[in-house]
């Protein structure tokens, strides 16, 4: 597992972490059952505190994509299937509506954005 922190992301580095998890599981990398570095660990490599990879891991664990238990090393959950489509769709929608929000905010047109998303969601689907 490799993960990098980028001092001038202005992401919180918790989230940084997260997010670098998170596309290391969509890429294959980290598969279910996998085993995490501890958080001494992860946060004594990556030069950062202790509690900002607790933070992270927390976060991950809220998202279903770890089992945490005190005293064990984190590891990557089984990937489930939504058990409700509407309230994940409504989930992704208010995520999606705040960072339209913040884009449109920095100047973007709704084209633009449009034209983002798609470009992403392409190439994620190609990885």
């Amino acid at each position: 597992m490799i993960i990098t922190i980028n001092k001038n992301d202005a992401r919180p580095l918790y989230l940084q972490v997260v997010i670098q998890i998170k596309e290391q599981i969509r890429k294959g990398a980290l598969k279910q059952g996998d085993e995490l570095p501890s958080v001494r660990e992860l946060a004594d490599t990556l030069g950062i505190n202790m509690h900002t990879v607790r933070s992270a891991y927390i976060k991950l664990r809220e998202q279903g994509i770890i089992n945490l238990a005190l005293g064990r090393r984190a590891t990557i959950a089984e990937m489930k299937k939504p058990e409700n489509k509407r309230i994940t769709e409504a989930e992704i929608t208010a995520r999606l509506e705040e960072l339209t929000t913040d884009a449109l905010l920095m100047g973007l047109k709704s084209d633009e954005i449009q034209k983002i998303l798609s470009y992403q969601s392409d190439r994620l689907r190609k990885q």
